[in-house]
């Protein structure tokens, strides 16, 4: 199926999401006009070889030098260095950059691409949670569009479609649940990293899927929507959804609830925020309803998860305490991984960081005016220290 010379670039096309958006190109002949990755060049040589893009940027130098000494035959230019994305964005003609680089490292790249006035296909969650007034004021600065591809907000950006904003109620975002629905403060205790990483309907990264084990995820995906859909975290709420099918919804005033539905499959999300909205042909297959045997909703336990209320209180809170949020994260995660503290340690170290910093007046006040990328980085790599002292005392 031939499309309109639209025309992409793929931040993260080694990854998951990136992979999936290569085949949504595949099928319907999108032109790749650059790619960019971490670090795996065996991969991105087969994606050069098969797409042709004029640009390819890899993080890892070394990596770099090698894919170039592997393409020298091909009239790809190749970009090095944690620089190296950002500089080749400044040279694009496409349309859309879709941004699935993972963590903080996507951010420059975002404001980069929405600097050079392209619209921007976020799966990189980041973004908006560490600097989601920086990044939104620059969206409406530079009459560029941000579409979600992240299934939740998808989700919530179709069903608002159905009214006005001033007719919404609020956001509902559904929730797997992760491994551990229903479990106490007790049963959690014990959890090994081999439990924390068996999500029951997504096959992810171990970050993100350790992320949703905790609801850490969620109160992100919170975040998010505050800045997306321009709603206050009062007005969003979380129910968990163990089918997955339903993928969020939207309450209007009049008390009706749309919601949207499909069977877990990120390539709709990709192919709604490439098309600009457009519901494309055969990306996924149509739920047969009458196998679907129960539809079940749940309140989640935010006293045993106590990181999704932590998420509302440190957007509610701003400045730069949600990208402090995300740092302590990180780094109580990595630790995590490492079989370095317990499963609820996360939730025990980020609460403490968070609540250390919520009192301080120069994280959350920048004098009227919004925390720059350097605010951001240096109240970042503060928390992240702050919590690797709190862990080597426990």
């Amino acid at each position: 199926m031939k499309t309109e010379n639209r025309k992409i670039a793929i931040l993260g096309s080694t990854g998951s999401i990136g992979r999936q958006t290569l085949d949504i190109a595949r099928r319907y002949s999108l032109a790749v006009e650059a790619l960019a990755a971490n670090s795996d060049v065996k991969t991105l040589e087969k994606q050069i070889r098969e797409f042709s893009p004029k640009y390819v940027s890899l993080v890892d130098e070394k990596a770099a030098s090698e894919l170039s000494a592997m393409v020298a035959d091909t009239p790809t230019k190749v970009f090095a260095g944690k620089d190296g994305s950002c500089e080749m964005i400044t040279y694009l003609e496409c349309d859309t950059v879709l941004n699935s680089i993972v963590g903080t490292a996507g951010l420059l790249p975002t404001l980069t691409a929405v600097d050079c006035k392209k619209n921007i296909a976020l799966a990189n969650k980041e973004t908006l949670v560490t600097a989601g007034e920086l990044v939104m004021s620059k969206i409406r600065e530079n009459g560029v569009s941000i579409l979600p591809v992240d299934s939740e907000h998808c989700a919530v950006h179709q069903c608002l479609r159905a009214g006005k904003k001033d007719e919404v109620a609020k956001l509902i975002l559904t929730a797997s649940g992760g491994p551990f629905f229903g479990r106490s403060r007790e049963e959690l205790s014990e959890v090994t990293v081999s439990d924390a990483l068996n999500h029951p309907t997504w096959s992810m990264g171990k970050k993100i899927t350790i992320d949703s084990a905790t609801l850490m995820n969620k109160g992100f995906e919170v975040i998010e929507a505050a800045h997306l859909f321009g709603m206050s975290a009062s007005d969003i709420d979380v129910v968990v959804h163990r089918e997955s099918i339903v993928h969020s919804m939207v309450a209007y005033k009049d008390g009706s609830v749309i919601a949207q539905m499909g069977v877990p499959d990120m390539r709709t999300c990709i192919s709604y925020a490439l098309f600009d909205t457009k519901h494309m042909e055969n990306v996924s297959e149509i739920p047969d309803f009458s196998k679907i045997a129960k539809l079940t909703f749940a309140s989640p336990d935010e006293k045993t998860f106590t990181l999704l209320p932590l998420a509302r209180y440190a957007f509610d809170a701003g400045g730069t305490l949600a990208a402090m949020l995300n740092a302590a994260n990180d780094m109580a995660v990595s630790l995590f991984l490492e079989n370095k503290i317990k499963f609820t340690d996360i939730m025990d170290l980020v609460s403490e960081t968070v609540h250390k910093y919520s009192k301080s007046k120069d994280k959350l006040s920048y004098h009227g005016k919004l925390p720059t990328v350097e605010d951001i980085t240096e109240s970042a790599c503060e928390a992240e220290e702050y919590l690797l002292t709190l862990a080597q005392v426990k």
